[in-house]
């Protein structure tokens, strides 16, 4: 009786697994391991010893290193052994890094960069490097702030990113720093210099109230990917009537908010599309506005249409979404919205047929505490919205959304897995 038993039990989870290969299309990789949890840490300088350097990598977000009020600053981790790497995550604190580069190295002293950047965003960067060595050291070029260098986590990874089968998440994305402020909106008013209120600028270098499509394609770009010339624009915030701009700037596209068979047929945003999200002439919180508010790494902080107040070592957070049905024809629309729906019921309605993928806006201010002072230059904090004007180059979109949207993948910002 024993022996088929187990036959039928062996048989019936060979049929399961079977099952999991076919309802996850893809094969088993090699899962990802965290290499720098615990290891020794060495850096240039501590601002004091309440932010040692061992603190950046002992996997609490509570607990961070930060080095005296210096560019050329470092934090070096001894992963004991050579290991091949694959992946970086920087945590960091208010006090960032907007230039600095990972490097590794085999005996602690000739060093070999593998990523560089001189448009560091801050908040939480998830960075894919391919390197070999026993040290790996992030190097602070160029300070953001006043302040020194600061993370919360710094975080060496080996093996497949991401770990495991590849994540089932419509997804890549954009990273977009800061460019500049200008009174003006070439959605909303087109060829009028100064008609609207101040803005802050995302992506191409160049927008202004007189940009055209063809304008932005021959731009420089903050984005990281070069390739996306888009620009992005949000009123600016002030507080206590001093301009603030954000530190972190992510523009996510995702295959989200509707079933599975419309992510199937997702079709890439059109060259030229004009959008404008969120509600700027918003009077209350509950005024028809679907942005929101919260807080970096204090989700108890609650969230909300309105500002929040965020716990001291956090940083505020806006996020916007904007509708993902497009009704096939126009690029823009007399209100700038009325060519575009939000999905019913996980459907994109008839009258917008065509999905598209979802924009979403994620920023992080570098401010916290008290809100009395605060205010976007449109109002209230439940007047945020956000403008897109898409000058993605039209192969570029279609790849992304055919390797990542369409099949549901994870991408990051060169639109790999």
């Amino acid at each position: 009786m024993k022996g088929p038993r187990f036959g039928m039990l062996l048989v019936t989870l060979l049929a399961l697994f079977g099952a999991y290969l076919v309802s996850t299309g893809q094969p088993a990789q090699a899962a990802e391991t965290l290499l720098s949890q615990g290891r020794p840490t060495l850096a240039s300088s501590v601002e004091s010893a309440a932010f040692p350097a061992a603190a950046a990598v002992d996997g609490d977000n509570g607990t961070r290193w930060a080095s005296s009020f210096a560019d050329n600053q470092w934090l070096r981790i001894d992963l004991g052994s050579a290991q091949a790497i694959s992946r970086v995550l920087l945590r960091w604190e208010a006090a960032y890094a907007r230039g600095f580069q990972l490097q590794t190295s085999n005996d602690g002293n000739e060093w070999l960069s593998v990523y560089s950047t001189t448009a560091g965003t801050g908040g939480e960067q998830n960075l894919v490097v391919n390197g070999n060595g026993r040290y790996v050291r992030v190097l602070v070029t160029e300070r953001a702030t006043q302040w020194g260098a600061s993370l919360f986590e710094f975080q060496v990874f080996g093996g497949t990113p991401g770990g495991g089968p590849i994540v089932r998440v419509a997804e890549f994305l954009a990273d977009c720093p800061f460019t500049h402020g200008l009174p003006d909106d070439p959605i909303v008013f087109p060829n009028l210099p100064g008609a609207s209120h101040m803005h802050s600028f995302f992506g191409a270098t160049v927008t202004n109230a007189n940009t055209t499509v063809q304008d932005l394609v021959n731009s420089p770009t903050s984005c990281n990917p070069a390739e996306d010339k888009s620009s992005y624009w949000v009123p600016t915030l002030y507080v206590n009537n001093q301009p603030v701009e954000p530190t972190g700037t992510t523009f996510y596209y995702l295959g989200e908010g509707v079933r599975d068979d419309v992510i199937a047929r997702t079709q890439p945003l059109p060259f030229g599309l004009r959008i404008v999200a969120g509600n700027a002439k918003a009077t209350g919180p509950n005024d028809n506005t679907i942005s929101r508010w919260s807080c970096l790494h204090a989700g108890d902080a609650g969230a909300g249409h309105d500002f929040i107040n965020c716990p001291a070592g956090s940083m505020l957070e806006s996020y916007l979404d904007f509708p993902q049905c497009w009704n096939g024809r126009d690029l823009d629309s007399p209100d700038h919205k009325s060519h575009m729906a939000y999905p019913v019921n996980g459907e994109c309605p008839a009258s917008h047929p065509v999905p598209v993928p979802k924009l979403r806006q994620v920023l992080r201010y570098p401010v916290n505490g008290p809100t009395a002072g605060f205010r976007l230059a449109s109002g209230g904090g439940y007047t945020m919205h956000g403008d897109f004007f898409n000058a993605w180059p039209p192969a570029e979109m279609e790849r992304r959304v055919n390797d990542c949207i369409r099949p549901i993948i994870k991408c990051g910002a060169n639109g790999h897995p």
